[in-house]
């Protein structure tokens, strides 16, 4: 099947300019949107408005958005930089226009025409917009802006010298996943000795956040942050107390059954359970972890069959994708660690950051972002543009099911080492759940405790650390044995609360799996109709739309993870 550019244009992504942002033009339209909607009378009149208005916020956002990604491209970029810090400084002031237009919307005299075409939660969400800003907390916001920029500018910037050659800490992971303990132990101590001689910045910068946050929340009316980071993730349906019932599900039924997984990759790898050190996990298989065959271009290629192979929709997805120049997959210098995607509302684009390393986590983000992007690649008609995207944790559940759909393609990347590879996905895809409550009930006390120190923050963080994974052992590792673990994690600064939803969508995307070995083409069917709905409803209804379990609800965490486990157990890893 031949495939072609799916728009009019050829547009790459190197061909859309990244404009300095004037805070004066934008007050001047939005302005005059918010005058015209205000004297609006009719429905007729008033949606002519909001959609000028739509196409002007989506225009901006644009801009904002190849901004940002320019800048994550390369953080030594001084012009991109420069622009990039005026994002940081005008968009909480335009946060303060947009707040005066939703106040206005909530107020036509044709608000019924409006629910009507739109639906209620269209207004829920505005309302929950309304609930979290003021334009008494923009200084707050400015200052938080540069704050998470300056720690994506620290991390970017690392320069860490290991066997003759200098790394940034992306690039590291291949070291410490090595089948030689001492390189995995040198690996390790090398990148914990980095963030040791950059802990008293990062502390500094993540305190300043916290006081920040916290303050921003009681000029708010909140009691502290956590309400408030609640609503700015546009959670409408749950709260921290189901949170907190999910977490103790997780640490009941998963936390004992990660232990037994970590004993038996204890005696895979002969060592004994009592003796490893925490990077002595990082190898699955004494005959080494399943590598990916091939370089970047390669892995690309593989996955663009693997693509056209899935399914129509798919295979011209991903064809869109390379023919738009939407992939920046290689780790380099003076570029941000971790992956992520990020859409671009005026072309239509999904774009995909990654950093390659050599590791099996290469091929995860070509299966991972690309669910996120697959996802905005069928939503991208959807009107209003505000249901393009569901909340956060939903459309984690789009790409870690994507991870899961790929497996009966591994052999392309893997060769004779799928099973391995297939194995160690799920093995690490249980043993994440513990890790991801150890975060989340860790952002839950922060915020309670908002003028903690930095030394009783490690000490809390080990503490919680101990309970959901108490095999750690961190070995010549002093930075982390005191607690510092949480500081690689972008998250944790940039936006907090967020890291429960990658074990929700988690628990949601092994349903998927578990439908996947039962009837392949009813589970792709069921998932590419979640992909569509977009963000027309809050998480839960989404949940019940595409018929899974919710994982808030007491005994669903265990009915997951029992397949799972049998679906482990079933793997043949004997031959490695």
């Amino acid at each position: 099947m031949k495939y072609k550019i799916m728009d009019k244009t050829n547009i790459k992504f190197e061909d859309i300019p990244a404009k300095s942002i004037s805070y004066k033009a934008i007050e001047k339209r939005l302005t005059g949107y918010i005058n015209s909607l205000k004297s609006a009378s009719t429905f007729k009149e008033g949606i002519k408005i909001i959609h000028q208005c739509e196409r002007f916020s989506n225009n901006l956002q644009n801009n904002v958005t190849v901004i940002q990604i320019r800048y994550s491209l390369n953080t030594n970029d001084k012009k991109i930089a420069r622009l990039n810090n005026q994002v940081d400084e005008v968009l909480p002031l335009v946060s303060g226009l947009f707040n005066e237009w939703n106040k206005t919307l909530l107020n036509v005299p044709f608000r019924d025409e409006l629910e009507a075409k739109y639906s209620p939660y269209y207004f829920k969400m505005i309302e929950n917009q309304l609930k979290s800003f003021d334009e008494k907390i923009i200084p707050e916001l400015i200052e938080i802006n540069k704050l998470t920029s300056k720690y994506s500018l620290v991390l970017g910037s690392a320069q860490i010298e290991f066997e003759g050659n200098v790394y940034n800490l992306p690039q590291m992971g291949k070291f410490t996943t090595s089948k030689e303990q001492k390189v995995r132990h040198d690996a390790s101590v090398a990148v914990d000795n980095w963030f040791g001689q950059h802990e008293k910045e990062i502390g500094d910068i993540y305190s300043q956040l916290v006081l920040l946050r916290d303050q921003m929340a009681k000029k708010l009316g909140y009691k502290n942050f956590i309400e408030l980071g609640y609503l700015l993730l546009g959670r409408t349906d749950y709260d921290a107390e189901k949170v907190a019932n999910y977490r103790k599900q997780i640490a009941e039924e998963v936390v004992p059954v990660c232990q037994k997984l970590y004993r038996a990759q204890a005696k895979r790898i002969g060592i004994p359970f009592n003796k490893m050190a925490n990077y002595d996990f990082n190898l699955s298989f004494l005959s080494g972890n399943a590598i990916p065959q091939g370089n970047c271009e390669q892995l690309v290629q593989y996955a663009t069959e693997m693509y056209e192979e899935m399914s129509k929709e798919s295979g011209e997805f991903f064809h869109f994708m390379r023919d738009h120049h939407l992939l920046d997959l290689e780790a380099r210098a003076g570029k941000q660690p971790g992956g992520y995607m990020t859409y671009l509302p005026v072309q239509g684009f999904p774009f995909i950051f990654a950093n390659f390393n050599g590791t099996s986590g290469d091929v995860d983000v070509l299966t991972h972002e690309v669910g996120h992007a697959f996802q905005g690649y069928l939503s991208r008609n959807i009107k209003p543009s505000e249901f393009h995207m569901p909340t956060l944790e939903a459309c984690e559940i789009h790409s870690m099911s994507m991870e899961f759909f790929a497996w009966p393609w591994m052999d392309k990347f893997f060769k004779e080492n799928a099973d391995k590879y297939r194995y160690d996905h799920l093995a690490n895809a249980i043993e994440f759940l513990p890790y991801g409550i150890t975060i989340d009930e860790f952002q839950h006390w922060v915020y309670e405790n908002p003028t903690a120190t930095h030394e009783e923050r490690c000490s809390k963080f080990k503490e919680i650390e101990s309970r959901y994974t108490p095999h750690k052992n961190y070995v010549d590792q002093p930075t982390y044995a005191h607690g510092g673990f949480w500081m690689k994690q972008s998250h944790v600064f940039g936006s907090p609360f967020y890291y429960i939803d990658y074990t929700l969508a988690q628990v949601c995307a092994f349903q998927f799996l578990d439908e996947m070995h039962k009837n392949q083409p009813k589970a792709w069917a069921k998932y590419v109709h979640l992909c569509k709905l977009g963000g027309k409803y809050p998480f839960v209804t989404l949940l019940k739309k595409a018929h899974l379990r919710n994982p808030f609800e007491d005994g669903n965490v265990r009915k997951v993870i029992r397949p799972c486990v049998k679906i482990l157990n079933n793997i043949d890893i004997s031959k490695y």
